[in-house]
């Protein structure tokens, strides 16, 4: 097989695709029905102590990004006899990534196309829909499928980002649009995917995708109430900020930098922790310098957006490394004593532990084989120059561009001290092949093969690592890649999806597999769990899709069912 360079053809032919599905809902808009009960406000004190709370108000549950649930009905002991208590297909066919996000009885999803479903989180009644009317144009400049990751809740306000670069409000009883801020116009190299994320002073935050097209990323807060753009942080410097010497001169416009996922919030500093992706083009010969805030997790004030201090996982990126996975809070056991770190599996094969409130490093380690990161000095990442292809040049590296791991984020448990990630065990031969910048055109620079890890028998490996010392504790392994996020509980449980229709149960602490449920595709959507009138549920999306079909054949997912299906368990009569 020949080695793959994005180009004119082939995303073309990708988008063609995906604008004649667009097109068909283009303009499609239910009306509200009445909701099942009344709404209950999210307040500060309910985000600041949304760890306590029922339901499941954000992204990642709460701001540190643990993506853990402290209820604890559902355990080891009575897990495999979950059952389903209602689903919901959405009939769309590309990847469904989205958690639901309940608050109460009211649940919200959002689907491929930036479709918005407000449902009964009982009974899967629904309460009211929204269907975004996506331009033609924006889907020139998508990559990665047209995937929507989920809503920030704020208020009595719903809010979602779209693939035209526009963040809605939306009254979260009726559906009822409250405000609609374009950031951005679309097709120039921009997308809009991640789930916003409301902070506590009524700020919604939210960044930017698109970095294969040499957009220049940034992260910005608007105003809950009014839309308002409050400040922005340009994730790569011009010359005159802090960082702009780091750029060849120039470059720095079309530097990348997107962060494409959700971030972080420690309220007890009063910093935002974001993730930033690869820089552009990716063949690194073309833009000499460490290319700052690229490939780093940027710590910054969220009154005004200023910088506080940075890490960079992956200098001079060549290898499209991007850090925009998870950035987790935790305290964690370091040196015989409790630190407050924040932890980060990153793209490059690395799982780091920083300290949150400095940026200083105290360890990384390899989760997966990793040659193009191969060591550390003080404090800094080690890259080997054979692994860095050039012009006319190819090498072999791993792990692959898609990363030991990628968007779906692992799950945090603050009682075991593991970290459970979805991981993968490919690599890749790279050439450099040059390229020059063109609005709305790939910039890449470089082609690409992905292929199996020389020695393994699959992709995937979901597993378990000690955060006090980086160790793996228990492994499973998948014949597919690993794309299924992960959700753990105080039950003593772990839940992920995989790409040939499982939906696991594990035991936390061994690794052991409790149960296991056929879903009616792949599994790439966020589980959650959440609690109704002393019922607990657990929900997740199938629908396989995202950057794994489009990028990687080798992998032979051609045959994996595709179709959206949300599925919502329970135990039967657990009250």
């Amino acid at each position: 097989m020949q080695e793959r360079q994005p180009g004119r053809g082939r995303l073309a032919g990708i988008l063609g695709m995906l604008a004649i599905t667009a097109s068909a809902v283009l303009g499609v808009r239910s009306l509200p029905t009445h909701a099942a009960s009344e709404y209950a406000t999210v307040t500060d004190a309910r985000l600041t102590d949304a760890t306590k709370d029922d339901g499941w108000l954000m992204y990642r549950r709460t701001w540190d990004s643990q993506g853990y649930s402290p209820i604890d009905q559902i355990t080891a002991a009575n897990v495999s006899g979950l059952k389903p208590v209602f689903t919901y297909d959405t009939g769309l066919k590309q990847g469904h990534e989205a958690p639901p996000i309940v608050n109460g009885r009211f649940m919200y999803v959002t689907t491929p196309l930036d479709h918005l479903i407000a449902l009964d989180a009982v009974t899967g009644k629904v309460l009211w829909k929204y269907v975004h009317v996506i331009p033609p144009v924006a889907l020139k400049t998508i990559c990665c499928d047209v995937v929507n990751r989920g809503v920030a809740l704020y208020g009595d306000n719903v809010y979602m980002e779209t693939l035209d670069n526009h963040v809605i409000a939306f009254d979260a009883q009726t559906g009822k649009i409250v405000w609609n801020k374009a950031l951005k116009p679309p097709g120039v190299g921009y997308a809009m995917t991640a789930a916003p994320l409301a902070i506590e002073g009524g700020k919604i935050i939210t960044g930017i995708a698109g970095g294969e097209y040499g957009g220049r990323g940034f992260i910005a807060a608007l105003d809950a109430k009014t839309g308002d753009l409050l400040w922005k942080f340009q994730t790569v410097p011009a010359p005159d900020q802090p960082g702009g010497n780091t750029w060849k001169p120039g470059m720095y416009k079309t530097g990348g930098g997107s962060t494409w996922l959700t971030g972080t919030y420690d309220a007890e500093t009063k910093t935002l922790f974001w993730g930033v992706g690869n820089p552009g083009p990716w063949l690194a010969d073309l833009r000499p310098g460490s290319n700052l805030y690229t490939d780093s997790v940027v710590a910054l004030d969220p009154e005004n957006g200023k910088l506080k201090w940075y890490y960079q996982y992956t200098p001079h990126d060549t290898w499209d490394y991007d850090s925009t996975s998870e950035q987790i809070l935790a305290d964690i056991p370091y040196n015989g004593s409790t630190v407050k770190a924040l932890i980060h599996a990153d793209r490059n094969g690395n799982v780091y532990a920083l300290d949150r409130a400095t940026g200083k490093f105290l360890w990384a380690k390899p989760f997966v084989k990793a040659t193009s990161v191969v060591g550390f000095k003080d404090g800094q990442a080690v890259t080997d120059p054979k692994a860095r292809p050039h012009l006319g040049t190819s090498i072999f590296t791993c792990p692959s561009f898609l990363g030991g791991t990628n968007w779906y984020p692992p799950s945090y448990n603050p009682d075991t001290h593991m970290l459970y990630l979805p991981s993968n065990e490919w690599c890749m031969t790279m050439k450099g092949v040059g390229t020059d910048y063109k609005a709305g055109l790939p910039y890449l620079g470089e082609s690409f093969k992905v292929v199996p890890q020389p020695g393994t028998d699959g992709f995937g490996v979901f597993q378990a690592i000690d955060m006090s010392n980086g160790k793996r504790v228990w492994s499973y392994d998948t014949k597919f890649p690993c794309n299924g996020p992960a959700l753990a509980t105080a039950g003593g449980v772990v839940f992920t999806g995989t790409l040939d229709q499982k939906f696991l149960a594990f035991n936390d602490k061994t690794g052991k597999i409790l149960w296991s449920y056929k879903t009616s595709s792949g599994i790439v959507g966020v589980p959650i769990t959440y609690k109704v009138d002393g019922k607990q549920y657990v929900a997740v999306f199938a629908g396989y899709g995202g950057a794994t079909p489009l990028w990687a054949p080798a992998t032979k997912t051609d045959d994996i069912p595709t179709g959206g299906r949300l599925y919502v368990f329970a135990l039967p009569g657990s009250n």
